[in-house]
């Protein structure tokens, strides 16, 4: 009865062995554990060849939400994971790990909420040193105990890579060499300590196999790693968000490492003064990320001369200095997030194709970049507040011309400047080539220029214009002395009836016609006439002015030899200006004889008008006609001066 219950009892925990089988990942919390034998197979009478079975466990399916109170678990397992390991159950942990000697197929094991003492974290961390596991990663461990020497085994292990992550170490006061020994001597080629508050890492104590090494967001500063000649395999150091501030030092620190070829130092406190101090990087260095640190311009007197990718994003940079070490090999450089005015030069980087300059300061990319830089095939730009002017759209002909690719385009190219023009993508951005071809502009600036001049020229002198102005200028000069001569040198207003304007050919006529017929007839009319009328000693204009100003009328008599006469162009001139300044009808004509439009002089349009617009009286051939010629004259002159101005005149005779 005993042997077929044993039979029964070994079957039901094969075919659940044999369910399980499919399974290649596990993740379980350690509660409690049965360890048993069954026969390899069915078994067979007279057999003693047993198997020894893995600690049954309590677990959840990754793969469903279904519980399993107990289970096997295979040596086909690859990947581990177990959380809540405490002192209670550290001893558990160990008795499973132990059945995971070399050979097994598990090689990933996860611990996560791990809080044991210093002592019992060595335990696991020996026990799973002689397993089969290569990758191991423990997160969120908490130390209880005080750390002292540990003398750590670290032969014959499969460990490949090591992962640790937010450990708290609560004890304040211990010998730092006694925690960091253990991992810096590990003869394994993968190690990251992360999110740890690290302050400190020692340098191997002999040379050491490590490849990779991350240190991410803990507290390390310049001291780490200085003169450490046994990292000589390292090729890849990530040291990105600790407390480094001196680039110098970072760079005497991976001068020992003669493998390195990535360092990642970014969101440091790193700068770098200059001032000829000498920097001296790891030969073999050839990408480096030193972004969101606080470098300036100087950074670029200490970079490792054989770098090819260099990312110095969001720092301090204003300007590439033109006078640098020549960076052969760099092929890619981040600038974004800089305070760049304009795209740097290539002049120190003769093998560079990939330039990013996103969200800097520059406004107008300068097209001599395309010349400076020969060998960039793309060029990242976007996001900077250009200001769409003709260099600008000159820097994007070029660079449709050149053939590079603009990452980005056209989105991320957007104008910010003028006013006017903000939000204008760059593409839709366009100005005429005579806006924006100076020589070009300032060419037929000139010429219409000239155009202007010659037509103004060309103008003044069809229309006499400087003659006007002369004489508007001595008008306005008799004026202002009129206005402040003594009271009595300035006359009555009105003391003549006409003045009259005559061309000296003409003069037998006015004499002899004209001034008998108007004065000696009926309603005496007292005319102005220069001969006898001007005032010695004052200039002909001034004569001229005085007698239209005290003339009630301006009798002129046309003829081709008033058009000829330059005195009349001056009487008539004044007499067409008083016309419009007082606003009176003023003007009488008599044409004398008739006028052929061509014997009128360009600068006579004003006599053309008056002619055009203004009724005007023609001399009548036949003698029967004469006296309605007279009669209509004294009617356009009809007007009764003052008796004082009659006495006046008078006098002045």
């Amino acid at each position: 009865m005993l042997q077929d219950m044993s039979f029964l009892r070994s079957f039901f925990l094969y075919k659940c062995l044999f369910a399980l089988t499919f399974w290649n990942h596990v993740s379980l919390s350690v509660e409690d554990e049965l360890f048993t034998s069954v026969s390899n197979n069915f078994p067979e009478e007279g057999s003693n060849q047993k198997i020894k079975i893995l600690p049954l466990l309590y677990i959840k399916s990754h793969q469903s939400k279904a519980n399993f109170d107990w289970v096997v678990i295979q040596n086909t397992t690859e990947s581990l994971s177990l959380s809540e390991i405490t002192n209670d159950n550290v001893k558990k942990l160990v008795a499973l790990l132990s059945n995971f000697r070399q050979g097994s197929r598990l090689q990933n094991l996860t611990l996560t909420n791990v809080s044991v003492d210093w002592n019992a974290l060595m335990e696991i961390f020996q026990t799973v040193w002689h397993t089969s596991i290569e990758y191991f990663n423990i997160s969120r461990v908490t130390q209880l105990s005080d750390i002292e020497s540990y003398d750590f085994d670290y032969s014959g292990t499969s460990m490949k890579a090591l992962t640790m992550k937010k450990i708290i170490i609560t004890d304040l006061y211990f010998t730092q060499d006694d925690l960091y020994r253990v991992f810096a001597n590990m003869n394994i080629t993968d190690m990251t300590i992360a999110d740890s508050e690290m302050i400190h890492m020692l340098c191997p104590s002999s040379k050491s196999q490590f490849r990779y090494l991350n240190f991410f967001k803990n507290d390390l500063t310049d001291f780490l790693f200085q003169k450490c000649d046994n990292l000589f395999q390292l090729e890849i150091l990530i040291l990105q968000k600790n407390k480094f501030e001196s680039l110098r030092k970072v760079s005497f620190m991976t001068s020992h490492m003669k493998s390195l070829k990535y360092l990642d130092m970014s969101n440091n406190l790193l700068s770098h003064d200059g001032a000829g101090v000498q920097c001296q990087w790891a030969e073999s260095l050839t990408e480096l990320d030193l972004s969101s640190n606080q470098l300036a311009d100087a950074v670029f007197e200490c970079l490792p001369v054989n770098v090819r990718k260099l990312c110095l994003q969001n720092n301090q940079i204003s300007n590439v200095p033109r006078e640098m070490v020549e960076l052969k090999s760099l092929e890619e450089l981040n600038l974004a997030s800089n305070r760049l005015a304009d795209l740097p030069g290539c002049g120190g980087f003769p093998s560079l194709q990939f330039l990013n300059t996103e969200m800097n300061s520059i406004l107008t990319p300068s097209v001599e970049f395309f010349q400076s830089c020969p060998s960039v095939r793309e060029l990242q730009a976007g996001h900077n507040p250009f200001k769409c002017s003709c260099e600008l759209q000159a820097f994007i002909r070029l660079e449709r011309q050149s053939g590079w690719k603009l990452f980005g385009w056209p989105a991320a190219y957007v104008c910010e400047y003028p006013e006017g023009l903000r939000g204008t993508e760059l593409k839709d951005f366009h100005l005429s080539v005579l806006a924006c071809n100076t020589t070009l502009l300032l060419v037929t600036a000139l010429l219409l220029t000239l155009v202007l001049v010659a037509a103004v020229a060309f103008l003044c002198i069809y229309l006499d214009v400087p003659w006007y102005v002369r004489m508007t200028w001595q008008w306005t000069q008799t004026k202002r002395r009129a206005w402040h001569s003594p009271p009595g040198d300035q006359g009555p207003v009105l003391q003549f009836h006409a003045f009259i304007s005559y061309s000296e050919r003409d003069a037998l006529w006015v004499k002899n016609e004209l001034i008998p017929n108007l004065e000696k007839g009926e309603g005496c009319v007292q005319l102005c006439q220069h001969e006898r009328n001007f005032i010695p000693g004052k200039s002909i204009v001034e004569n001229i002015i005085n007698c239209i100003e005290k003339s009630y009328k301006s009798i002129f008599v046309l003829s081709p030899n008033f058009v000829q006469s330059e005195w009349c162009h001056y009487e008539l001139y004044f007499a067409h200006h008083k016309l419009f300044s007082e606003n009176s009808n003023s003007l009488i004509l008599i044409l004398l004889e008739p006028i052929p439009p061509y014997l009128i002089p360009a600068r006579y349009h004003k006599l053309k008008a008056l002619m055009a617009k203004r009724t005007y009286l023609e001399w009548p051939k036949e003698r029967s006609k004469r006296a309605l010629f007279w009669a209509n004259l004294r009617a356009a002159i009809s007007i009764n001066l003052p008796k004082g101005d009659e006495n006046r005149n008078e006098e002045i005779d």
